[in-house]
This record gives structure tokens, C-alpha cells and sequence, in this order.
């Protein structure tokens, strides 16, 4: 098998990481679109692998939480009457949690807007964090029985927006959200401090992941195809997002600014990670006795 050239694996996934389609990258990488998804795979997987491990016992003061929507394959109202739909087909959410002082992404999680998806997403949350700590989310009902589920001691917050409808013709405002009226702060648990009850970090991150990722991308057919390569792609541009780039007001990268590492990644540090994973496979293979 040739093996791509540590040049192009660090083309291949600058162009993801910068919201490039696959299909555009096996253009301008000059290799099949089959090579680009294999990158994304092993990409995600062992960056999936590398935050699960070393994103743990962060020192936050201040957690915000949001979801944001995506769909896979066809939105939910139409995977009915959709031709071979997959498995995971239909609307998906990505539940996220940012430490509002380093901007790191603590934790993330792929599901449901529902309590089952949320229970496991706050238990994750809560397991990285090294001390008690201010949580705010938006309104959802399903973060009232996860927090305190997940959390020993929290003091926790929702923001809840008011919504209005929204101005003009309907078929104008076809594809524009209600018009936000107000926000009112609501005490849940503990003595949260109401200066800093907000989501204004998280919601801009989850801005970030829209124009950062193409197949988030409303209204265009860049969504993702499969749900297993719309993880890969989180997974692999947390890692970039928390390690790589560096936030404007920091001057450095989050994983930085929370002390989870004490450089500044490059590209190429994820393409040796992906090496390093392709070398414990071919070990592997090699120790598998012969049937």
C-alpha cells in the first residue's frame, strides 16, 4: 500500500479544518475522494482518543453549555421518504461545553435534544472538571435533571431567551429564527454569581463550528452523509480548535490557556498522532497469530 505523504496528510487536513468540502480537497490534494474520507476516519478517531485522555482535570471557574443542530443524510421530517436512509439519519445535535475564561472546549457529545443524550453529556462534563464550578445553559428542560444529576455540587444557571415572532412576510422570513425579545436569569442550584450567568461564549463557538465546518453549513447539500464521519469531523476539529488555533484575545490556544499543554500544536502534530495510530495497528496485525 503507498503511503500518503506527510505533506499531504497536513494539506488534507488543513482543508477540513478550514471548512473545505471532501470533494473540493480530492481536487486540490490531487487524490481520491475514498483517501480524503480514510484521513477524516483515522483523523477523528485518534483525536477522539487524545482529547477523551488529556482533556481531564481542567481548573474552569465558569462552564457554558449550548447545543446546536445539524441533520445527517436528510432532515427528520423527511428520512421517511428518504431512498436508503442509514442508520442515524435525521436530525442531529451537538451538545458543547466551554470554559468561559480559557475558551477551552471541555467536553462535546453527538445525539438527541433529549435527557438521555443530556445525562450522558453533563456526567461527561462533569468528570473533566477539577472543582466546583458556574454553569449556564440555555432554557432546555432536559439540563434541569442533568446538572444536578452529573454534579456533586454545582452552582448552576439558565439564561432564557424570550422569543417574539419574527417581523415581515412569512415567506421573507421563511428561513430566519424568531425575533429575541429579552433574557431572564434563573437560579437552579447553588449561589451562582448573576454577572457571569451567560452563554454568550458557547453561542459563538457553536457560530465558529458553522463557519468552520462545511457540512454545518445551512442550505447547501454539504451536510454529512453519515453520522460516523460527521464525528470524525467534530473530533477532529476540537482537537484543532482547542490546540491548534490561536484565539485572537488569548494570543494563544485554549488547550494553552487552561494548561492542558504547554505548546502551541501544528498540523503536522496531528498527522503524527494519526502515523503513531496506524503504527500500533500494523504492530497489532502483525503480533494476530495466523488461523
Amino acid at each position: 500500500m503507498n503511503k500518503l505523504p506527510l505533506a499531504t496528510r497536513v494539506q488534507i487536513l488543513s482543508l477540513l479544518c478550514e471548512g473545505s468540502s471532501m470533494r473540493s480537497i480530492s481536487r486540490v490534494a490531487d487524490v481520491s475522494i475514498n483517501t480524503v474520507t480514510k484521513l477524516l476516519v483515522d483523523a477523528g478517531t485518534v483525536c477522539a482518543a487524545y482529547h477523551d485522555q488529556y482533556v481531564r482535570n481542567v481548573k474552569s471557574k465558569r462552564v457554558q453549555c449550548d447545543e446546536i443542530w445539524s441533520f445527517c443524510y436528510a432532515k427528520e421530517k423527511n428520512v421517511g421518504a428518504a431512498v436508503a436512509a442509514p442508520d442515524g439519519a435525521g436530525d442531529v445535535w451537538t451538545w458543547t461545553a466551554i470554559d468561559a475564561d480559557t475558551k477551552l472546549m471541555i467536553s462535546w457529545g453527538v445525539g438527541d435534544r433529549d435527557a438521555v443524550t443530556g445525562r450522558a453529556f453533563m456526567e461527561d462534563v462533569a468528570s473533566r472538571l477539577a472543582s466546583r464550578v458556574q454553569l449556564t445553559s440555555d432554557g432546555h428542560r432536559a439540563y434541569l435533571d442533568a446538572v444536578p444529576a452529573a454534579f456533586d455540587q454545582v452552582d448552576f444557571a439558565q439564561l432564557v431567551k424570550i422569543y417574539g415572532p419574527a417581523a415581515g412576510a412569512s415567506d421573507e422570513r421563511k428561513y430566519s429564527p424568531a425575533e429575541c425579545k429579552g433574557t431572564k436569569k434563573k437560579t437552579i442550584t447553588g449561589k451562582p454569581d448573576p454577572k457571569h450567568i451567560s452563554t454568550s461564549y458557547v453561542e459563538r463557538q457553536n457560530l465558529n463550528m458553522r463557519m468552520g465546518m462545511r457540512r454545518f453549513t445551512r442550505l447547501t447539500n454539504a451536510f454529512s452523509k453519515k453520522i460516523d464521519n460527521h464525528v470524525h469531523a467534530l473530533s477532529l476539529y476540537f482537537v484543532f480548535y482547542n490546540f491548534v488555533r490561536i484565539h485572537k484575545s488569548l494570543k494563544v490556544s485554549p488547550a494553552m490557556a487552561a494548561g492542558v499543554t504547554d505548546k502551541l500544536w501544528e498540523i503536522e502534530d496531528i498527522a503524527q498522532l494519526i502515523e503513531a495510530y496506524e503504527d500500533r495497528k500494523r504492530e497489532a496485525k502483525k503480533r494476530k497469530p495466523a488461523k
